[in-house]
């Protein structure tokens, strides 16, 4: 005889709860018709009382069934289906009904994958998502389908593995949005005849090859690089209008052209040993000759001055 764990459990994680279903006014009815039966026994000396009530008792233990807030039991009655029970207390006739399976009615999460799944630009892609889905009619996920917990797993992987396939690796990394909206409207069209609606689908991870993601770091790394080359041409076009105009300002007026150059020497040569590179033109032009040569004198002095104070110094310390 082989055994299945899978049969006793369900997606979510959860044993399935299977007949007889045993619950506390089950206990009472076999208790009572027992106890009698046993009472009798001991007062006439005849098994036989305690016999028929053992019998009794296990077969109106098969009646009373609890379904709790959230389910709903299906009965069928010599095989056929008549009707859901529950929540709460209700009662079947023993050996002619059964209860076939118990729906659950809240909110389930499912975990699905879809796994090396090649996109529309041939990329293979991981893909991990997880379904939230409730069902709204007990009576076509019992007699609809035959296990709608692996029915609507099985669903969402392919549904997921359809949308990968037609969609590109660049809208599946930046349209997730549009992807979940999509990929729950494809299982909920799939699952509404088993009485299963989609509350959502999120997917939690995309995971691609580890060579693409070096070469998508690289690509993005140059299309920032681009950008801030653009940047700096763009300032470089506006620097540039803006020393059209000043030059004009300079051309009608030499006064600010030496100004400007005086404060060009100012900046460049205000720090000790600083070098400064003029073109020909600008010396010509700007009459910065004298004013170098001028600045220039400046600076030695000011350097002749500070090599002679220590050397003035020296005979103080000899005498």
């Amino acid at each position: 005889m082989s055994f299945n764990i899978t049969n006793l459990i369900d997606m979510t994680g959860r044993p399935k709860r299977n007949d007889p279903h045993w619950n506390i006014v089950s206990l009472i009815a076999f208790l009572v018709p027992a106890v009698v039966g046993i009472a009798s026994t001991a007062s006439a000396n005849n098994p036989v009382p305690a016999i028929i009530g053992i019998i009794l008792g296990g077969i109106l233990a098969q009646s009373p069934k609890i379904a709790r807030q959230w389910e709903k039991g299906v009965v069928l009655r010599f095989g056929r289906f008549v009707g859901l029970r529950g929540p709460g207390l209700f009662w079947i006739v023993p050996f002619i009904d059964v209860v076939s399976s118990w729906i659950d009615q809240r909110t389930i999460t499912t975990s699905f994958a879809a796994e090396e799944t090649l996109t529309s630009d041939t990329v293979p892609v991981n893909v991990d998502a997880v379904l939230f889905w409730m069902v709204f009619d007990p009576e076509k996920a019992a007699l609809e389908v035959q296990d709608y917990q692996s029915a609507i797993s099985w669903a969402a992987q392919t549904a997921l593995r359809d949308i990968i396939g037609r969609t590109s690796l660049s809208d599946l990394l930046r349209g997730r949005e549009m992807i979940e909206t999509e990929l729950q409207k494809l299982i909920d069209d799939r699952s509404t005849p088993w009485g299963v609606t989609v509350r959502s689908v999120e997917m939690r991870d995309v995971i691609i090859p580890a060579a693409l993601q070096d070469a998508m770091s690289r690509q993005a790394q140059a299309s920032r690089e681009k950008q801030a080359r653009v940047i700096l041409a763009e300032a470089e076009v506006e620097i540039a209008k803006l020393f059209e105009e000043a030059s004009k300002n300079y051309h009608d007026n030499p006064t600010a052209l030496h100004l400007r150059a005086m404060n060009m020497l100012y900046e460049g040569l205000k720090e000790k040993g600083a070098l400064m590179l003029v073109p020909s033109s600008a010396v010509e032009t700007m009459g910065l000759g004298g004013l170098m040569g001028a600045a220039a004198l400046r600076q030695e002095t000011i350097t002749n001055s500070k090599a002679a104070e220590p050397n003035a110094s020296a005979p103080d310390n000899a005498v």
